[in-house]
């Protein structure tokens, strides 16, 4: 069965990245927040609460509807999977994400997608995301 990525325990977040890091050095080979793809943010500050920017698993995904090239497609499950060796680098997937969870690789000059692979719910210590079963 199909799993995708819910950040559904928020409320215990400190903001200590390490869900950010791991998803970097695991997908990208890189130590840089830049390299990842999710987001911990705070909502307002330094005492905000911290926020999950992350694919929610779109069934019918506005990124992959805007791909010029055909570089994304539907992943089962809800999601996309991105075909690198198809993108151009023009960021429409990147404005057509409606939960802005599309992240940009300036390095590379392709998107930041995420896969679903949970290693950011295996890693945090605090139990703030987790990979949910969902039907196909």
């Amino acid at each position: 069965m199909p799993k995708v990525l819910k950040a559904h325990n928020m409320n215990t977040c400190l903001g200590c990245y390490t869900c950010m890091l791991t998803c970097a050095v695991v997908n990208k080979r890189n130590h840089s927040f830049r390299k990842s793809r999710i987001l911990i943010s705070t909502s307002g500050g330094m005492q905000g609460k911290y926020v999950a920017t992350v694919c929610v698993g779109c069934k019918d995904a506005a990124c992959v509807e805007h791909c010029p090239t055909g570089a994304l497609t539907q992943r089962a499950g809800g999601g996309v999977k991105l075909d690198s060796e198809k993108c151009a680098g023009c960021r429409t997937c990147v404005g057509a994400c409606t939960v802005n969870a599309v992240f940009f690789d300036e390095d590379d000059n392709k998107p930041l997608i995420c896969t679903h692979c949970g290693i950011c719910a295996r890693y945090c210590p605090h139990d703030c995301m987790a990979l949910v079963d969902v039907a196909e």
